[in-house]
């Protein structure tokens, strides 16, 4: 699978960017996918995760309400909708795929395609 991101750039707190992530490769709609972010000089955090089908998500406490991750199989493509941007949502956000089609894990180690990363700044 690989995993190509785009939709990053430089957003005033309180605005809204959407995040794209295309896949190729493998069936697209067997993986649940999901969503990271590295903030600079931290460790890579789970964001979102959706479900192979696209039933069921997840998503992390901080951004819980403000995001929402959605995917379109037939496209191949996995979205994360980013609103009421703060500054600490600044991070190079990552698309991963898992092998897996019944869970969703919110784990790194879990995940093992990885896109090469978008980067999103929020000015205060």
């Amino acid at each position: 699978v690989q995993l190509v991101e785009s939709g990053g750039g430089l957003v005033q707190a309180g605005g809204s960017l959407r995040l794209s992530c295309a896949a190729s490769g493998r069936t697209f709609g067997s993986n649940a996918m999901g969503w990271f972010r590295q903030p600079p000089g931290k460790e890579r955090d789970f964001v979102a995760v959706i479900s192979a089908s696209g039933g069921s998500t997840n998503y992390a406490g901080s951004v819980k309400g403000r995001f929402t991750i959605s995917r379109d199989n037939a496209k191949n493509t996995v979205y994360l909708q980013m609103n009421s941007l703060k500054p600490e949502d600044t991070a190079v956000y990552y698309c991963a795929a898992s092998k897996s089609t019944f869970t969703m894990p919110t784990l790194v180690t879990r995940y093992d395609y990885w896109g090469q990363g978008t980067h999103v700044t929020v000015s205060s």
